[in-house]
């Protein structure tokens, strides 16, 4: 009775939830090695602003360290390597673990599209003797946010003849950037009157492409004859070809510390490529772990995780699928049942991000049950919106077993709502994956400025994140 007394007993220090600021609390070495992984982080986000992006780079990196495409292997075993494209767009890798398949899954899942301006199906005119793009925004942005700053092409296109072209311009230093314009102040009387998001309508988002007309004495509308030749002797496509096109415009602009001490990353798509990139970066340290262990890379989040790349795709349950028909000997042993049990047994991190505390807008959250910068990972039970609408909550169980795996890692952690109940809300891919039965919880760290064409994060969260997801994938059962 006396060692059982003991054991309860606890510090009254360890009694209150306390989450303190990792800059302070953290080893000279552990922000050395924040630091050092910072680097690398901007360096792939520079080249991966898009989804096709940062699957094509994903690939590449998984190549590199003996991965293959699952659909070279009949059959997997321990410490088999093996990914799969999603369409180009989405993306899922695994390593094989000792244990079988059947006995569930470890997953980290992230979604790697980002808030942008698309090409509308007929982009190019001319008007005053100058050439724009017509765009139809993606995602929740503000609009006012995207004129007056360099913008960038990413994407393809396909010509006529069914060739696909990589665009991307306005990343190097030579290449023209793109731009759309805004009214100065000293005639927008009118234009300040109004609310915010009337500053700018989403059919005014008309972004600059040129403005020297075509030698074609005969043409119409010369200034846009001359962005057509030019685009015709560069791809070889038509105006018709636009509707092929997946071009996205993003900001012109590098990852780049924030900062006299260089403690935060300034850069365009952290949400959710801050969560995106260490989850393919803890799966790709893995060799022969005691489960099979998971990374999802998914596309169209921003807009519901619709379409055959975004989560709701059954791409990724077949993945799933084929992980464990070939673990079992090939897919002619698959059976339905013990899948369905297996999703029972798999556990899984969605992992996003969140909004971060920011005392320029105090009023916007519950300082309670919010997350701040530098302060580490943030574990959201539910998101949602008001009454948690949209939102799968995690069960208690399974945070347990999470809470106590950071513990045994010494990874701090804090925990919070999106911001205060009635001010809105928003949801993350973490619904649409526990409706196989998988245990989910939402895992990532908070952002400033969310949806911003620059958003704001902490180099010492994005590396304790990174530390949380291996933990995770290594020891969740």
């Amino acid at each position: 009775m006396a060692d059982k007394k003991k054991s309860l007993k606890v510090k009254k220090s360890d009694l209150a939830a306390e989450f303190p600021n990792l800059y302070k609390e953290a080893s000279k070495s552990d922000i050395e090695a924040a630091m050092a992984f910072a680097e690398d982080y901007k360096s792939f986000i520079d080249a991966s602003k898009t989804e096709r992006e940062f699957v094509r780079n994903s690939i590449e990196a998984c190549k590199e360290l003996g991965f293959v495409d699952i659909d070279t292997k009949k059959k997997l075993k321990a410490g088999d390597k093996v990914y799969k494209s999603v369409k180009g767009k989405g993306f899922a890798c695994a390593v094989i673990g000792v244990e079988p398949c059947t006995n569930g899954f470890n997953i980290l899942g992230a979604h790697v599209d980002s808030p942008r301006l698309d090409l509308k199906p007929n982009p190019v005119f001319e008007d005053n003797e100058t050439v724009y793009f017509k765009t139809h925004y993606y995602g929740g942005i503000k609009k006012y946010q995207w004129t007056t700053i360099p913008l960038a092409l990413h994407g393809v296109i396909y010509s006529a003849d069914g060739k696909e072209h990589i665009v991307s311009i306005g990343e190097d230093d030579s290449d023209p950037v793109f731009y759309i314009t805004d009214l100065l102040p000293h005639l927008d009387n009118q234009q300040m009157s109004k609310k915010a998001s009337e500053f700018i309508s989403g059919e005014d988002l008309n972004v600059v492409i040129g403005g020297i007309p075509s030698d074609d004495k005969d043409a119409k509308e010369p200034y846009k004859q001359a962005v057509l030749e030019l685009l015709n002797k560069k791809y070889g496509i038509k105006e018709k070809d636009f509707v092929t096109a997946e071009i996205e415009i993003v900001p012109a602009t590098k990852a780049r510390d924030c900062g006299l001490d260089r403690a935060y990353i300034a850069a365009y798509g952290h949400d959710d490529k801050v969560c995106a990139y260490p989850a393919l970066m803890s799966l790709l340290t893995q060799e022969k772990p005691k489960r099979t262990c998971v990374t999802i890379l998914t596309d169209k989040e921003e807009i519901g995780s619709y379409s055959n790349t975004g989560a709701q795709s059954a791409i990724y349950e077949n993945f799933l699928m084929e992980l464990l028909a070939k673990n079992s000997g090939g897919i002619e042993n698959f059976n339905m049942l013990l899948y369905r049990k297996a999703m029972e047994n798999t556990m899984m991190l969605s992992t996003d991000v969140t909004s971060g505390y920011d005392p320029k807008y105090p009023s916007a959250f519950e300082s309670r049950n919010t997350a701040y910068m530098s302060h580490g990972i943030k574990i959201e039970k539910y998101t949602g919106a008001r009454g948690k609408s949209g939102s799968s909550e995690a069960n208690g169980d399974f945070v347990s077993k999470f809470t106590r795996i950071l513990a045994e890692n010494s990874i701090p952690w804090q925990t919070g709502e999106l911001g205060k109940i009635d001010n809105g809300g928003g949801g993350t891919i973490a619904a649409y994956m526990a409706k196989t039965g998988m245990d989910v919880v939402d895992c990532g760290i908070p952002v400033w400025s969310m949806h911003a064409p620059v958003e704001l994060i902490s180099k010492i969260d994005l590396y304790y994140l990174y530390l949380a997801y291996k933990a995770f994938i290594e020891n969740i059962r």
